[in-house]
């Protein structure tokens, strides 16, 4: 594994919250799998692209890359080696040889200048302690006018997940649980701010959108309660309450959640933004700081999964 700068990210995507992850991949996979398609389509993977998925996980969207791209290849990179394991394991037993997994910091990983085509990322780009200096090395990474494509947290008051939690307000000690800022799960939900960070680093013709999508959370309100709570930012929050407090958070929960189930399961709509822009032919490093770019942000509508 390359050095890592990371470090506090490293150690929780490397302990609970990356073991977590690894044990219900196929979870969260189900959660998040709308996202797949806007993604994918917005980078326009090809046949013969090189591809470069950015905080990877357990692989899916590497591997749905790596089929697009089928006379080429995709690398996964990430942090967690639990969810690297897991995505190697998928990888072998669905039969793909044009797919490979790399553990490292994608803010400093030694990418050989203009090796890929295409860079993707479902939720990996959150967490950079140097938004700047980790979007400049994927640039660097990607050959002059390749395209990148990243789904992005946004849109707090959207994604029903997170409205739930807001009900445990009482319960549990929420702060400043789901708010704007970095790095976690909300820190590019500022669409203007975000692609100012992108032209600063060395990317053109940058562009946000909103999409949203449902994704299955649980068998029922109980499982997903359950499935939330044990998550990393729930088994947080939990920690600081006692026994008795986490089994009325889990109760109220699941009583909130009760109206989203369905046919046997339990969707919930997520919210988030697509972020795409264009390698540009001017050197990326040192980056300016943002607000030095070129790039304004435009809406361009919502796409639905």
């Amino acid at each position: 594994m390359q050095s890592i700068i990371n470090t506090e990210q490293a150690q929780a995507w490397n302990g609970y919250e990356g073991e977590h992850w690894a044990g219900n991949q196929e979870r969260w996979d189900a959660v998040n799998a709308g996202f797949n398609a806007p993604l994918l389509d917005a980078a326009s993977v090809g046949a013969g692209d090189r591809v470069l998925d950015v905080g990877c996980g357990a692989g899916q969207t590497t591997r749905l890359a790596a089929r697009r791209a089928h006379g080429g290849h995709a690398l996964g990179l990430d942090l967690s080696a639990p969810m690297l394991a897991g995505a190697r394991r998928a990888a072998r037993r669905e039969g793909l040889d044009n797919v490979s997994f790399t553990q490292g910091d994608a803010q400093v990983h030694p990418f050989a200048p203009g090796s890929y085509d295409v860079a993707i990322s479902r939720y990996g780009v959150l967490f950079f302690a140097d938004p700047v200096a980790g979007f400049g090395n994927i640039a660097r990474a990607l050959r002059p006018g390749g395209r990148a494509a990243f789904i992005c947290g946004a849109y707090p008051e959207a994604n029903e997940w997170l409205r739930a939690f807001a009900a445990l307000g009482d319960l549990l000690p929420l702060g400043g649980f789901g708010a704007p800022g970095g790095p976690g799960m909300f820190s590019l939900a500022d669409a203007a701010r975000t692609c100012e960070v992108l032209s600063a680093a060395g990317f053109d013709h940058v562009e946000a959108r909103r999409v949203e999508t449902y994704g299955t959370w649980g068998r029922d309100a109980a499982d997903a309660a359950a499935f939330l709570l044990d998550s990393g930012p729930g088994r947080h929050l939990t920690s600081q309450v006692t026994p008795e407090t986490r089994t009325r958070a889990h109760a109220l929960l699941t009583e909130t959640l009760r109206p989203h189930e369905k046919d046997g399961a339990l969707r919930l709509r997520s919210a988030a933004l697509l972020v795409t822009g264009v390698r540009g032919m001017r050197e990326t490093g040192p980056a300016p700081s943002p607000g030095g770019g070129r790039a304004a942000c435009q809406g361009r509508g919502e796409l639905r999964g």
